[in-house]
């Protein structure tokens, strides 16, 4: 009979669901060495945030079929060293959707009409009725930023409750919010319009203090701001002095930068008109069940032979076919991350292209990792090989998959992905050389020769002298180093593609002034 160890608690529903199936040994707290030393004995290992499963815990795992997390993210499993073994994790994406959408709208509530400090108030022997009028939600306009499950639900019980959405998600289409009955914006326009604004994003570089002092001073002095979703995206001294000096009415926080809350934090001592509670999104005994049961069914299921709904690495492939697939399992993310880029984010339609040799590979994982490319830019780690597809369509991605073994480009073949959306369309195309380099090969269908690196500049400008030269220099003033260049042009002094590999990323005064250099069209900065 398999055995199967639980290393942290959960709800007791999950360990009936695996009994009946395998032999379950609880024991939680143990230390990390005492985990290695019995963890190969197990076919599989269910956990919560709790216990680290880092690969040298994988490397001890010789038996180790599946790992299931019994929560959201899966931030404490070593995930490229479970995929290398061949483990398969799991997690339950969806299983806490509910109460994190309601506990944003419970604290939406409670800053409306001042629940938490009336009743302190009340519990201290007072009466203060006239202190704590409050506001209604009705007709008022709520801000959801990011539209993914959470976010959904909160827009979609606002609705109910008689208010108008705004809404900003950049992979979201037009016609998905029609369908979803809310208005879409720019982030900038929707902070200064909305009533209450509710975050839903994953913290990402791009996201890490998105909500500073500068967007918070765009807010109506009436505003309130709700963040159940990451700590680290709002800027907590900057909040706390906004709502001190009322530049909003209000604010309430459920997750925080560091947790538990530091002692010396901004946001203790601020007035009645913020509410803190310790990260209990996700906190309801039905979340606690729903993870439990959803993530014991999986492993179950696995160790029955059968497929996992919720596998954070790719689903269904032997280790085998993985290792031979892991380069252009890369080059299909790294174009899905340029591709999303160079089209602003916003996307509509994703053309994968399979050429040649490529077209003889597996495509399902190829497409999957080229949007999980193109959405890992805005949602960061939240997307993995299984939901970027759910993701996509949940955004109105439409997604085209073409085969076409007769182009012969490249030995070992070619991979195209072609965005399009409201700024219009950019392709970029890729292949694997010989000794397994990965090279971005056409921008826009303008010739090149490129190694990915971390930071790159991409411009689309005129053929014409001294463009290379300007552009050098305006980098050299800023002290931004360039590792490498490459020009590719169609015809003497038509349009022209450059690439620049540098040393740093681009700051948006330098962006802009690359964009005022005369014959420049177009200038993506891109870190990968």
């Amino acid at each position: 009979m398999p055995k199967v160890l639980v290393s942290d608690p959960i709800d007791q529903s999950g360990i009936d669901i695996l009994s009946q199936v395998a032999q379950v040994d609880v024991r939680t707290g143990l230390p990390a060495a005492e985990l290695a030393q019995i963890i190969g004995e197990y076919d599989a290992l269910m956990i919560r945030s709790g216990t680290q499963v880092t690969a040298e815990i994988i490397a001890a795992a010789g038996k180790l079929r599946i790992i299931g997390r019994a929560g959201v993210g899966v931030d404490n499993v070593d995930v490229p060293a479970a995929t290398k073994r061949g483990v398969l994790v799991v997690n339950s994406p969806e299983g806490n959707t509910i109460a994190a959408a309601e506990h944003a709208l419970a604290l939406m509530l409670s800053l409306s009409r001042h629940v938490p400090h009336a009743h302190a108030s009340t519990m201290a022997g007072g009466w203060d009725r006239k202190t704590y009028v409050g506001n209604e939600l009705y007709k008022k306009k709520l801000g959801v930023v990011g539209l993914g499950k959470i976010g959904s639900h909160v827009a979609r019980v606002a609705r109910a409750m008689g208010m108008e959405v705004l809404a900003y998600d950049p992979f979201v289409s037009a016609e998905r919010a029609q369908q979803m009955q809310v208005r879409l914006l720019p982030l900038k326009e929707l902070f200064a319009e909305a009533d209450y604004v509710s975050l839903h994003l994953p913290r990402t570089p791009e996201t890490e203090n998105l909500v500073n002092a500068e967007l918070l001073r765009t807010m109506k002095p009436t505003s309130r701001l709700v963040n159940c979703a990451r700590g680290g995206i709002v800027d907590e001294a900057a909040l706390a002095a906004a709502v001190e000096a009322g530049t909003i009415a209000g604010a309430a926080l459920d997750v925080y930068a560091k947790e538990p809350l530091v002692a010396d934090s901004p946001l203790r001592g601020v007035s009645e008109r913020l509410i803190l509670t310790p990260h209990l999104g996700a906190s309801t005994e039905e979340a606690q069940e729903n993870v439990a049961i959803d993530v014991a069914e999986q492993i179950r299921d696995v160790l029955l032979g059968l497929p996992a709904r919720s596998a954070v690495n790719i689903p269904g492939l032997s280790s085998e076919v993985m290792e031979q697939l892991k380069p252009h399992l890369q080059l299909a993310e790294t174009l899905g991350q340029l591709v999303s880029q160079l089209g602003g984010g916003a996307i509509n339609e994703l053309e994968v292209r399979l050429q040649g040799d490529f077209a003889e590979h597996p495509a399902q994982p190829l497409v999957v990792a080229a949007l999980k490319g193109v959405l890992s830019t805005a949602l960061g780690d939240s997307i993995n090989y299984v939901n970027a597809s759910l993701e996509a369509k949940e955004r109105g991605i439409h997604v085209l998959e073409v085969k076409d073994d007769a182009s012969r480009d490249f030995a070992g073949g070619s991979l195209q992905l072609v965005c399009r959306g409201p700024q219009g369309s950019h392709s970029v195309t890729g292949a694997v050389f010989a000794d397994g380099e990965l090279r971005v090969v056409t921008i826009d269908e303008f010739p090149v020769n490129v190694a990915p690196s971390r930071h790159m500049l991409f411009t689309r400008h005129r053929d014409m002298p001294g463009i290379i030269g300007q552009l050098g220099s305006l980098l050299g003033e800023h002290n931004v180093n360039i590792a490498s260049m490459q020009v590719g042009r169609r015809i003497v002094r038509g349009d022209a593609v450059m690439v620049l590999s540098i040393d740093d990323p681009i700051p948006a005064d330098l962006l802009a002034s690359i964009h005022a250099i005369s014959g420049i069209q177009q200038a993506h900065p891109v870190t990968l």
